[in-house]
């Protein structure tokens, strides 16, 4: 996480600034020294927003309060969620099918998601359990440089299925 820092009141350098009031309306360009009266008087702080603009980007604001948003939308940037992708193929499933259901796996677990691939048994195909076992092993085993297995295969209901998780580099 990057930490932000700004310069605020008497630590600006510019003798001229850009400034904009606390409700994001530009006010003018002002001498620093005028700036910082117009903030003291409305008991607000002046924040250097865009400083390699020309001349510098300042808004009159509270400090701890601009200060305590902008952490809360980096932590929420940072908080992405990573959710559990689901994947469903047959026992029978064919060979180009498989491998492009292994590609959507693998750009899943690249993107930091958890994948759970799901062998679905219908009618007659529950008697032949392995060939759903074999398709899995497949992706299993070509998905095996960037994924674990999380939880293994197991049978619940008509379902065969595995979690595979994302590896740590």
């Amino acid at each position: 996480m990057k930490k932000l820092s700004y310069r605020i009141n008497h630590q600006i350098r510019a003798s001229q600034v850009r400034l904009i009031d606390a409700g994001g309306k530009q006010i003018g360009i002002f001498p620093l020294n005028e700036a910082l009266k117009k903030a003291h008087q409305a008991d607000l702080d002046l924040v250097e927003i865009a400083p390699k603009a020309n001349p510098p980007v300042v808004k009159l604001i509270d400090y701890a309060k601009f200060k305590y948003l902008e952490e809360k939308k980096q932590k929420k940037e940072k908080q992405k969620t990573k959710a559990l992708k689901e994947l469903r193929l047959t026992p029978f499933i064919g060979e180009n099918d498989l491998n492009r259901l292994i590609q959507k796996a693998a750009d899943f677990l690249k993107q930091g998601h958890k994948v759970k691939v799901v062998v679905k048994f219908t009618g007659r195909t529950l008697n032949y359990q392995d060939f759903g076992r074999q398709a899995l092993d497949k992706v299993i085993n070509q998905l095996g440089e960037t994924a674990f297995v999380e939880q293994p295969p197991k049978m619940v209901g008509r379902r065969l299925i595995v979690t595979l998780g994302v590896k740590k580099k």
